[in-house]
């Protein structure tokens, strides 16, 4: 299977909300498993339909040795506590930032069979979910940053760029 190349920082895709899947067919199945793929190849934990250009509501993860998941149409509720972690992204790469997010979280949505699933997720799984979701809502971890921290991620991006130019 084909893999998808990942959309960087500055790819306008990446700023835009995604779609609800209204249909779910081979197409989209062959697109999770795709997104799987380029997960794993990107030593990624998930992966967002828009990081690959499809702006469809639907995202792939996986958790240490357990089978891969796609979630389709996915909605957070149920915020608890706050945890704070070293949070990273395949569409900025190898910039990792402390963010503090909800600890616990309620994530529903549906499977590639079109069952509603329902997870109660802590802490990494939790994090993956919310940074998950707000890729599907056209939003950025660089987004979540403070003044100073955002002023320093873009001096590294823009060093970054100036590389490769050159």
């Amino acid at each position: 299977m084909a893999t998808y190349q990942i959309r960087l920082f500055g790819d306008p895709v990446l700023t835009q909300a995604a779609r609800e899947v209204t249909d779910v067919d081979g197409r989209l199945v062959a697109l999770a498993e795709a997104m799987v793929e380029t997960m794993h190849e990107a030593n990624g934990l998930g992966l967002a339909a828009p990081q690959v250009g499809v702006q469809k509501r639907m995202f792939v993860y996986q958790m240490g040795d357990a089978d891969p998941v796609t979630i389709i149409n996915p909605t957070i509720s149920d915020f608890r506590g706050e945890w704070e972690y070293d949070e990273g992204c395949l569409s900025i790469p190898g910039l990792f930032f402390p963010i503090v997010r909800p600890k616990e979280i309620h994530l529903t949505g549906y499977d590639l069979h079109g069952r509603e699933v329902s997870i109660e997720a802590d802490e990494l799984e939790a994090r993956c979910f919310q940074h998950e979701l707000d890729h599907l809502d056209g939003r950025l971890l660089i987004g979540l940053l403070d003044k100073d921290q955002k002023k320093q991620a873009m001096k590294e991006l823009r060093r970054r760029s100036q590389l490769e130019e050159a």
